[in-house]
């Protein structure tokens, strides 16, 4: 059931709730009596009552507070409060001769303004309470709907830098990675078909196995090696390339293509066809944490592409904030020219 149908119950049980209310005593007094004459003035006594309230607070409730208190227009919705106030409360300025017959003798003994003072300060004390509960209940519902619309932002904004992920993995990626199949082909046709599977599988799994907010961890981790020694291709035989995966044991799930992004830095960073370079990566458990390593020579690129500030990292950091929020740490680190990533899932595997 989606949130326009819940609010729409919402305000219809609210409607039925003031309704019962006046009911109920007249519905009381005929189960006790029988009598119709006394169900009808109870009822009427019920609704004569309430309603002034009632319609206090359906009115605030449904018009006031949303169109006005909160769109900052507060001086229109005192003045509006105000009047509503002043056309309910009339009944208490009648004349003597409209005051009904239970009160009548009352006023008769007593001075008529004595009278009229107490029951209106009485009327509008009741009637500003319930402007005050319409006001708390729009507000708790603002803040619900408000904490909705951040998690949808957020949740769009996740699908969003995801989708741009696999957008940007597809074009470079698949172009370099063609290009290194293709010169393969004539030197080693089994590495090239080899490789052709597993760009087949990587671009697969890019496309339509990450089509969910979770992926089975041994699926990511297939996928990363298929990426690396992708990767590899463009790599001469001054490159070290290793890897580790101490996966654990059971169906660990974790959000997808997650640490694409600092391998593809370390290779676009950390390799160099003239000097030895290497390239490190493990994947591993400590206690309940998952533990992502990643170690690369740095050379870095001239202008202002720099590793670790990128594109790339910064929605990386932002997909862990949203998918896990306080329940990691990204540490990166640059020295003795070896950079460093390192992402901790904390109690993934409790």
């Amino acid at each position: 059931m989606n949130r326009k149908n819940n609010r729409l119950i919402l305000n219809v049980a609210q409607v039925l709730i003031w309704a019962c209310a006046m009911l109920l005593p007249a519905g009381v007094t005929w189960l006790i009596s029988g009598d119709s004459v006394r169900f009808s003035m109870t009822f009427w006594s019920s609704f004569r009552m309430l309603m002034p309230i009632c319609l206090v607070y359906l009115v605030n409730y449904f018009l006031l507070v949303p169109k006005f208190l909160f769109r900052k227009q507060i001086v229109w919705f005192v003045v509006l409060n105000l009047v509503l106030l002043a056309l309910l409360n009339i009944p208490n300025f009648v004349p003597r001769g409209e005051i009904p017959e239970p009160w009548r003798e009352h006023v008769q003994r007593r001075d008529i303004l004595a009278f009229r003072i107490p029951t209106l300060i009485s009327a509008g004390f009741f009637q500003l309470v319930f402007i005050f509960l319409a006001i708390g209940a729009r507000s708790i519902i603002r803040s619900n709907d408000i904490q909705f619309q951040l998690q949808e932002e957020k949740r769009k904004t996740a699908e969003a830098e995801l989708t741009w992920l696999k957008h940007q993995l597809n074009p470079h990626f698949l172009f370099n990675t063609l290009n290194n199949i293709s010169s393969l082909t004539q030197i080693d046709p089994d590495k090239a078909q080899e490789s052709i599977g597993e760009l087949s599988d990587t671009l697969r799994y890019a496309l339509y196995d990450t089509d969910t907010d979770k992926v089975p961890l041994s699926g990511e981790v297939a996928f990363m090696k298929n990426y690396i020694h992708l990767m590899q291709l463009r790599c001469n035989e001054l490159t070290e390339v290793k890897t580790s995966w101490d996966l654990p044991a059971g169906d660990v799930k974790i959000a997808p293509l997650l640490f694409i992004s600092p391998i593809e830095n370390a290779f676009k960073h950390g390799v160099n066809a003239r000097m030895a370079s290497f390239v490190h990566v493990g994947l591993s458990t400590e206690g309940q944490d998952l533990v992502f390593n990643c170690e690369n020579s740095l050379f870095e690129k001239t202008g202002e592409d720099h590793i670790g500030s990128g594109i790339g990292v910064e929605n990386l950091k932002r997909r862990l904030e949203l998918i896990y929020p306080g329940a990691y740490s990204y540490e990166q680190h640059e020295q003795d020219g070896v950079y460093s990533v390192r992402i901790t899932l904390k109690n993934l595997l409790g």
